[in-house]
């Protein structure tokens, strides 16, 4: 199926639309969730373990959303994450098709913690074409088309404000960088032990002083919850890099058009060198990092100090498989 520029245009504002009367469906669950809190029956229930939630409303927003979906563009196909969970296994293929996270951030929204969002991305030809994440609690809208920028609105901005928010600034090393990982809902001893030693190194005192092996001393370490609000930031600004291993396609997909076209770059695996495409192996690895844009210096290009960084992410940190 063929879309021109025009329809992409139109599906690109109909993306825009449909997160924020999703928004306010989350908002309505929130308030009910938060309404139910110590009752026996409170509408969360788990998936994989006690920290892999979900809650009655992301299923009746997923099925708002595709409902919606199929009014306007019945002949797309649809990856979702509670579809996915209930045994509906799409796969990419030639079909434009969208691919929704109906709430990203579920333990947040759970806690009442406000870093909560839709994440409606467009896969289009095998690669992400529109991403749009929106979080109704901090009135937060993200949105990027590919080759025409990304963007956030808000309630202090209701004029697009182009990402990033500001000329974006050279970094020189991962001890300058602002840096977003998560503990993931994976709690075994493997996973937690590699994850322990790399932020161990992420954060620890390389030098004779602080004597951590490897240590970087990042900025910081941070994690918001969701990985979609995660690559938001980073295409902001405001997160400098961010990786995880065990995300899937809905929860970064969105987020990846976003970053991108605010001149971030985003890779795989480490044995995948980041190229600024992003096809169905990278979508589908379950591995991802993303790089803010960063400005040129006279000794060295911003792509280049993108590459150079990521690949010293790469050599801080352990690698482990996807459960």
């Amino acid at each position: 199926m063929q879309l021109s520029p025009d329809e992409i245009l139109a599906l690109y504002t109909f993306c825009q639309d449909l997160a924020r009367s999703a928004g306010a469906l989350i908002l309505q669950g929130s308030k009910a969730i938060l309404e139910q809190k110590g009752q026996q029956d409170h509408g969360v229930n788990e998936k994989k373990n006690a920290v892999d939630l979900v809650t009655e409303w992301d299923v009746r927003v997923e099925e708002y959303v595709k409902d919606k979906i199929k009014e306007s563009y019945p002949g797309f196909s649809f990856i979702g994450e509670e579809s996915y969970s209930a045994g509906e296994q799409n796969p990419i293929t030639d079909i434009p098709t969208f691919c929704v996270d109906p709430i990203d951030g579920t333990t947040n929204f759970v806690h009442g913690f406000p870093y909560v969002c839709i994440s409606i991305g467009v896969i289009y030809q095998k690669s992400p074409i529109i991403g749009v994440v929106y979080n109704p609690f901090l009135g937060q809208l993200y949105h990027g088309l590919k080759g025409h920028g990304s963007y956030l609105i808000s309630p202090l901005h209701p004029t697009p404000l182009r990402l990033p928010l500001s000329t974006p600034s050279p970094l020189r090393g991962l001890s300058e960088a602002q840096v977003a990982v998560e503990w993931g809902s994976d709690r075994s001893k493997q996973v937690m032990e590699a994850k322990a030693r790399s932020y161990a190194r992420l954060a620890g005192d390389g030098s004779s002083k602080g004597n951590v092996e490897g240590g970087k001393m990042v900025h910081s370490l941070r994690s918001l919850g969701s990985a979609a609000l995660n690559f938001a930031n980073v295409a902001s600004g405001g997160l400098d890099i961010y990786w995880e291993i065990g995300c899937w396609p809905w929860d970064v997909c969105a987020g990846i058009v976003i970053a991108q076209e605010a001149g971030g770059l985003v890779g795989g695996s480490p044995e995948c060198i980041p190229t600024g495409t992003v096809d169905e192996s990278i979508l589908t690895g379950r591995k991802y990092i993303v790089i803010r844009g960063i400005g040129d210096t006279p000794e060295e290009r911003g792509s280049d100090a993108q590459k150079r960084l990521i690949k010293e992410f790469y050599e801080t940190v352990e690698e482990w498989a996807p459960n």
